[in-house]
């Protein structure tokens, strides 16, 4: 059968025959009850359940469904998904969904339900803390990107894989241009939610030294294929449900630098951070939430150095560092000497690109609910303003910012209004 979107009408009959569906559903699909629910930028979301059990569909479309069919897309991102998904699953266990069935030529993959989860950007809204959730947020960015590079792979595996994740283009040419370039100029589909950012919208695209970084941060993403990326890491990609996070949607995954992943979903917090403001009842109600975010980070990254580190220790087993240069001749210190130049590296690369996150979101395409549910533009404005400024400082000064207590001390001191 030819490629043809799913409809909520179609679903029991297209997927009737497909025996890993069946299996968890039951065969009988009149019990079928199913709901789209996407509300994603790309794809068709359904959720299909019946008294035995529940199934995620997600659909590719031949377009961006953000914009429509005025900008298409090929079907083939849904093979990249899957494939980062089996990677992902084997890289760090349990923190994905599970696979149940995949079509290529119906661009489609059937997974797991993650009940009763919610997307952790609508518990970032709602003021929730979820226990546990930078521990296994570092953890997983460690694994991922450590087990997935030429620092544990072996070369031919992880050469072919390069050239698999390299056909990903078309998604690879949308992180190129929305995050690196079309925030820094009237880029046709560019907006800002509010006519009290124009002023400073104006300046940051006036700003040469932020143009010049925006780019050496593109030059980074495009040519360091250091290991393969989530490639869209940020808080509408992890479900989170008590003290549980799961990540999806690693439909943009491609082979690009370490700290890309990192920093992406940091600065997702640091939005969501400035973003209070415009959720809370009444000035400082949430700022022990507020507190609870910036911790989020601090951890993340702590954990993600220590994992990467253990990792360092006991998986080095690809082409890069070997352990013939170090350890094998009695200089284990090397070794550290060494680890601790590529975090550096990371940390800085991070920084980068979580400042080019933070001013995408706001003066791109996609922006992200945190401020685009806050309905007053004289609350909302404010709360992005503040974002923007700290995403400046991260691009241009990313070599010299030391620790994340000097940047939340920035951060804190624009939250008050002390930073102009």
């Amino acid at each position: 059968m030819s490629y043809s979107p799913l409809s909520v009408e179609t679903l029991a009959a297209r997927l009737g025959g497909v025996e890993a569906i069946v299996a968890r559903l039951g065969r009988d699909v009149s019990q079928w009850r199913g709901r789209e629910v996407g509300d994603g930028n790309l794809n068709l979301v359904f959720i299909v359940e019946s008294e035995a059990s529940a199934v995620v569909v997600k659909q590719a479309l031949p377009y961006v469904r953000l914009v429509g069919e005025s900008w298409p897309l090929p079907l083939k991102r849904s093979f990249f998904e899957y494939h980062a998904l089996m990677r992902q699953e084997a890289r760090d266990p349990g923190r994905v969904p599970k696979i149940y069935h995949f079509d290529e030529q119906q661009a489609l993959v059937v997974m797991e339900y993650l009940h009763p989860h919610v997307i952790l950007r609508r518990s970032l809204i709602a003021g929730v803390v979820h226990a546990d959730l930078g521990e296994q947020l570092g953890r997983f960015l460690a694994r991922t990107l450590f087990r997935g590079s030429d620092l544990s792979m072996p070369t031919s595996e992880r050469k072919a894989d390069l050239a698999l994740f390299a056909d990903n283009v078309a998604l690879c040419d949308i992180t190129e241009a929305l995050v690196f370039t079309d925030p820094y100029w009237a880029a046709p589909l560019n907006r800002h939610t509010s006519p009290e950012l124009d002023g400073l919208v104006a300046e940051l695209r006036a700003d040469v030294d932020l143009k010049i970084a925006a780019q050496d941060l593109k030059l980074t993403f495009c040519a360091h294929a250091e290991t393969l990326l989530h490639g869209d890491f940020h808080t509408g990609s992890i479900m989170a449900h008590g003290a549980q996070a799961r990540v999806i949607d690693p439909e943009f995954a491609v082979y690009g630098p370490f700290g890309f992943d990192v920093g992406m979903l940091i600065a997702n917090f640091w939005m969501a951070y400035f973003a209070q403001g415009g959720h809370e009842r009444f000035p400082g109600e949430r700022d022990e939430y507020r507190e609870w975010i910036l911790g989020v980070a601090v951890t993340i990254w702590r954990e993600f150095v220590a994992e990467f580190s253990r990792l360092w220790r006991t998986e080095r087993t690809g082409i890069l560092y070997p352990r013939a240069l170090y350890e094998d001749q009695g200089h284990s210190l090397g070794a550290e000497q060494a680890l601790g130049a590529l975090l550096h590296r990371v940390w800085e690369d991070a920084l980068g690109f979580a400042g080019v996150e933070l001013h995408r979101r706001i003066l791109g395409l996609a922006h992200i609910a945190e401020f685009e549910t806050i309905a007053d533009p004289a609350r909302r404005a404010p709360c992005e303003a503040k974002a923007l400024k700290l995403g400046r400082m991260l691009a241009v000064a990313r070599n010299s910012l030391s620790d994340l207590a000097e940047i939340h001390a920035i951060a804190r001191r624009l939250e008050r209004g002390e930073i102009g």
